[in-house]
């Protein structure tokens, strides 16, 4: 159609003349080479409503689409010009084949693994330790055990006699997806809505038309041939149920309820229904993990309640999202050409475009970091499960990796922004699955190398079972202390000594004690790690294997620290376990020291070797630079000196090439203090590895979820950093945000930070105290003792 549409998203839509109702949308008018007109910026004082995501095209596919979630129940919103679609998904619906699996004995071969490590028979001692304590998958040609995280179905709706395509949008304020097309010959609005309702639990789908117009259109069901499972589908009255059993794994059902005021007729897959001014819909799918008849009824929302059903959703879901605010204000050269004339704000495609023509402003930034939020709080907020490497949302049977935990950067980079960005909520379920793996990962520290304490695997599904599955990489020992640092931070930033001794120091105390076992005392008295091995990197002289098997890997020796700290701690601070403190003091001040190179690089492994990835995607060595904060000016200036030259050294050589890696670069540069190459780096990660619905991607084109949360805490650890017991404002503001904002941030000992800024200085700041009473905040080279009463809030600067 021609001409120009304006809608007014306080509900209203103009078009020809027409008016028709549009639901509860932000204000805009847009045209078709995609401006919106907006009135309100960010300039100063000025707000942009710039946490939706915007569009006036359709997704030309599924990692094109608007994804939408509460944990429990996740959709991507995506589809065609005249048809709506929705691919479902269940936290818990993962195939269940391989749910009773174990791990193979391995323990007898440890000794002949480590004679051949001390003889620096290297490529001998990867291979045996492969064989005996790597499991199946990875480069042995053999499916692993691991369980594929699986996609439900797609619920599909065609309307009829589209004539134009208006717009689509997500706000990330309150979780609603939206979609507007013009259809029929008195050219009816039918708007479209999707929510996965965070108080009913359920998702909700709705298609509207306004002013007295009606419109017709297909409700179907349908899901990817699969020839490994048996479905059915049963129709009855408004209702569809689709059922499915996977071979010799899982069964679940899907329940799609259908309320109209339009006539419904039954289809082999679903419904037509003809001369409806609404269609609303409820979609419940339930799975045999529990009760699948008691999960599919426990949820529902009755006909008249959808509009209050909506609205609760929106209040839970913007007060989640609301704890936290940045605002960034646009650098002078851009406000003129960001709100020249007409004040036109740019739909997101097109502002992904000109950023990468160099062009954009700080909205698109802003728009990432509430949008990373946005992914977690959706992936946790009524969920049981963490967010996986797609969060909850996928469109494969057979998904790249298995859609599965990684446990080696992923998971943990998933959550490095949950306990700073203020959500407990989204920590907690870390912590859950974490604990699940307690009985699994103890008969396996025994059987794969005959030790107490607990293992946790390389990789790993929904079910909590500790057993290596990748031939070739899954050589590892150091998960189970890395997680150890989640369980850490949220006692950390709760203070909540229950929780302590209730939850996290079970775990701290196994994780200790599978290195009181593991650890091998030299003839030097040092206590060395064999085998070991520096995540998925390999150094000269093991052959085909992508990963080289060594002894004391930089990471393990930091992450070994580090797991000794938490439990010392945790111990001190609960009164328990004194002989136990002393032996873990013992062992851990007899760890190989944090080596240097000669070349003033941090070595990644025991000794220096040949490097023949020397660009690789991973930063193992660095993990005592970020996330932990081993490496400091102040706690130990020469290997942080020398963690910031092999930062360098890796990224000259083409290292940060996929999108979660090039967050951990902005994290470290962040930490570093180094705001331009931060902003480099944070820039890359939306510029080059962003779908145009900014979902992050890796190499060729794969959705994983780790990016977008990794950018999250890069951005934080810029404005309000904490390590060495201080808070650290502005350590890496990069000039092109000099005027912001940020507010609820937290920071260890429960405290929380509000900080404005004006020409890159503290303007205003505030601090609400937490449960320890006492912080150091850095600003701008001078250290500030802040003390009161948990809950008070002090101001400290007020420049306004």
């Amino acid at each position: 159609m021609d001409g120009k549409t304006n809608i007014t998203l306080d509900g209203i839509i103009h078009h020809d003349n027409k008016t028709s109702i549009m639901g509860n949308m932000t204000s805009f008018a847009c045209d078709k080479t995609g401006s919106v007109n907006n009135k309100t910026n960010f300039i100063g004082n000025k707000k942009r409503t710039n946490n939706i995501l915007f569009y006036t095209a359709p997704a030309k596919e599924w990692k094109e689409g608007l994804p939408i979630s509460n944990g429990r129940l996740a959709a991507m919103v995506w589809g065609e010009r005249e048809t709506d679609i929705l691919t479902l998904n269940h936290e818990w619906l993962w195939r269940g084949v391989n749910r009773d699996r174990k791990a193979y004995e391995g323990a007898k071969y440890l000794p002949i693994v480590r004679e051949l490590l001390v003889k620096k028979e290297y490529f001998k001692a990867t291979s045996i330790a492969n064989t005996f304590l790597g499991g199946e998958g990875g480069i042995s040609k053999i499916k692993d055990r691991v369980d594929a995280y699986q996609v439900a179905g797609e619920l599909v709706f065609k309307l009829d006699d589209v004539k134009e395509y208006v717009s689509r949008e997500l706000d990330t304020s309150i979780g609603i997806a939206r979609a507007s097309r013009i259809a029929g010959e008195r050219n009816v609005v039918v708007v479209s809505e999707f929510l996965a309702n965070c108080v009913s639990n359920l998702l909700m789908s709705s298609w509207t038309s306004g002013a007295g117009g009606r419109f017709s259109g297909e409700l179907t069901y349908r899901r990817v041939k699969d020839e490994h499972a048996s479905y059915s589908y049963d129709l009855t009255g408004n209702n569809l149920v689709f059922y499915c059993r996977f071979d010799k794994g899982i069964e679940y059902k899907v329940l799609v309820e259908v309320f109209t005021d339009g006539s419904i007729h039954m289809m082999e897959k679903g419904f037509r229904i003809n001369g409806a001014t609404y269609i609303n819909t409820t979609t419940n799918i339930a799975t045999s993990v529990k009760d699948i008849e008691e999960e599919l009824t426990k949820y529902c929302i009755a006909p008249g309640e959808f509009a209050a059903a909506r609205d609760k959703h929106s209040a839970r879901f913007k007060s989640l999202m609301s704890r936290v605010e940045l605002e960034l204000a646009e650098p002078e050269a851009r406000e003129d050409a960001i709100n020249s004339s007409n004040t036109s704000i740019i739909t997101t495609d097109k502002l992904i475009e000109r950023m990468r023509a160099g062009k954009a402003g700080n909205m698109i930034f802003k728009l990432y970091f509430d949008y990373g939020r946005y992914l977690l709080v959706s992936s946790s907020v009524c969920g049981e499960l963490p967010a996986n490497l797609q969060g909850k949302w996928n469109d494969s049977i057979n998904p790249p990796w298995n859609c599965d935990y990684h446990l080696n950067i992923n998971l943990q980079m998933n959550y490095w922004m949950a306990e700073p960005a203020n959500m407990p909520e989204c920590a907690e379920s870390l912590v859950r699955y974490v604990k699940s793996f307690m009985r699994s990962g103890r008969e396996a520290a025994r059987r794969l190398y005959g030790c107490r304490g607990v293992y946790l695997p390389l990789n790993s599904d929904a079910w909590g079972i500790s057993t290596p599955e990748a031939f070739g990489w899954a050589v590892w020992i150091g998960a189970a202390a890395w997680m150890a640092q989640h369980l850490w931070w949220r006692y950390r930033y709760s203070g909540d000594k229950n929780y302590l001794k209730d939850t996290a120091y079970e775990y701290f105390k196994a994780v200790a004690e599978f290195y009181e076992d593991y650890l091998v005392e030299d003839e030097n008295g040092v206590m060395q790690i064999m085998p070991s091995q520096s995540p998925e990197n390999k150094f000269a002289g093991t052959g085909h294997f992508p990963v080289s098997i060594g002894v004391s890997a930089a990471m393990d020796v930091q992450l070994a620290y580090d797991a000794f700290r938490y439990a010392i701690q945790s111990a001190e601070i609960l009164g328990v376990d004194e002989d136990k403190v002393m032996k873990w003091k013992m062992l851990q001040s007899k760890l190989p020291p944090f080596k240097i190179g000669s070349d003033g690089r941090l070595l990644e492994w025991d000794e220096e070797k040949e490097e023949p990835e020397p660009g690789h995607r991973h930063m193992s060595h660095l993990y005592g630079l970020y996330p932990s904060d081993l490496f400091t000016p102040g706690k130990r200036p020469a290997q942080f000196k020398a963690a910031v030259k092999s930062l360098e050294e890796r990224l000259s050589h083409g290292g940060g090439h996929t999108g979660w890696s090039r967050a951990w670069v902005a994290c470290m540069f962040a930490r570093i203090g180094d705001g331009e190459r931060f902003y480099e780096h944070y820039s890359a990660l939306i510029r080059d590895f962003a779908t145009v619905t900014l979902l992050d991607l890796h190499p060729p084109g794969i959705f994983q979820i780790d990016g977008n949360l990794g950018g999250v805490a890069a951005v934080i650890e810029a404005i309000v950093s904490y390590h060495d017991d201080k808070v650290h404002l502005l350590k890496a503001l990069p000039r092109e945000w000099e005027n912001g904002r940020i507010s609820g941030i937290k920071v260890p000992g429960g405290h929380t930070v509000n900080v404005e800024w004006r020409q890159g200085k503290v303007s205003r700041l505030s601090v609400q105290i937490g449960y320890e009473g006492k912080v150091i905040i850095v600003k701008e080279g001078e250290e500030i003792t802040v003390t009161g009463e948990k809950g008070q809030v002090i101001e400290l600067v007020n420049e306004s």
